[in-house]
């Protein structure tokens, strides 16, 4: 298999990287390495919480989803890039963290409710890239990413957070085990949010759609719950084949020497001209300068 040399040497750093120095090693994985994969994985875990009741339920009620879909869609992803990028303890890390918790300070669920949403940014996009990645994740990588979520949830009072990647997962499989059904709110969710898929693929695709999401998506009780067509054989070949195809290429191009993300400089339809940190979040909202930690969904 060939392999250009400038990604071989970065995954080889990747795995000989120092655990202290997790917080480099995650970023570099998320910007640079595994970089589409994780977006992703990021994308399909956002669509995760909606096959959660009591979850949806929330979101339904808070109403950002369902009124201003592509705000929210954005704003999740920005905030979460921001973290990664700049770190937990930067200016702008603690700022989104006191968005974070200033906006969900009310927010109603458990423990384990705010655990589950804070592991589908670990669980989710380390599946994913282990399973369609151009390369798995490496051990130092996976490590890495659960030290940068338990230091997420720390900073948001959120306890019983795993230690390792494979604790993660368990506490991840059997929450879902438990809770993952249809849902009203699950569903208003769902139709609000695909809308944001549609658009970004070519009109004579959009149609395929929701084919699309679901061959995506690891668990046939998503699909169930989110009321979206079962995944077919030839959907799954077909994703399959194509990310395939994408991984062959991907892996004779060198190592892009440009993040996946600039803080501030997001072009997206939404922010087409970058954005500032007050921007990020729901409208009418002011994020106090100083704000202690809570919650997080």
């Amino acid at each position: 298999m060939r392999i250009h040399p400038s990604l071989v040497s970065s995954a080889r750093r990747q795995t000989e990287a120092a655990p202290e120095n997790w917080e480099a090693t995650y970023r570099q994985m998320v910007l640079f390495d595994l970089a589409a994969d994780v977006e992703l994985g990021f994308f399909l875990a956002y669509y995760r919480n909606f096959a959660i009741p009591s979850i949806a339920a929330t979101l339904q009620r808070n109403g950002e989803i369902t009124q201003r879909p592509v705000k929210r869609s954005y704003d999740t992803a920005i905030v979460t890039y921001e973290l990664v990028c700049n770190g937990l303890d930067s200016d702008r890390g603690r700022h989104m963290i006191r968005l974070l918790n200033h906006v969900h300070r009310h927010v109603p669920g458990t423990n384990d409710d705010f655990l589950y949403v804070l592991l589908t940014l670990l669980v989710v996009p380390i599946r994913w890239a282990r399973a369609h990645g151009w390369r798995a994740p490496t051990p130092t990588e996976e490590s890495a990413a659960t030290r940068f979520y338990r230091e997420l949830g720390a900073r948001m009072n959120i306890a019983g957070i795993p230690g390792t990647f494979e604790d993660a997962g368990k506490f991840f499989d059997e929450y879902e085990r438990k809770n993952v059904a249809h849902s009203p709110g699950g569903a208003e969710l769902m139709a609000s949010t695909v809308q944001i898929l549609k658009s970004r693929l070519p009109v004579p695709a959009r149609p395929l759609a929701k084919t699309m999401l679901t061959a995506m998506f690891d668990d046939d009780r998503l699909t169930d719950a989110l009321g979206l067509p079962l995944a077919t054989q030839l959907s799954k070949a077909t994703l399959n084949a194509v990310l395939e195809a994408r991984n062959t290429i991907h892996r004779r191009r060198p190592l892009n020497t440009k993040p996946h993300f600039v803080p501030g400089e997001e072009g997206s339809s939404l922010y087409p001209n970058g954005y500032r940190l007050d921007d990020i979040g729901p409208e009418n909202i002011m994020t106090p300068a100083s704000q202690p930690n809570h919650e997080l969904s």
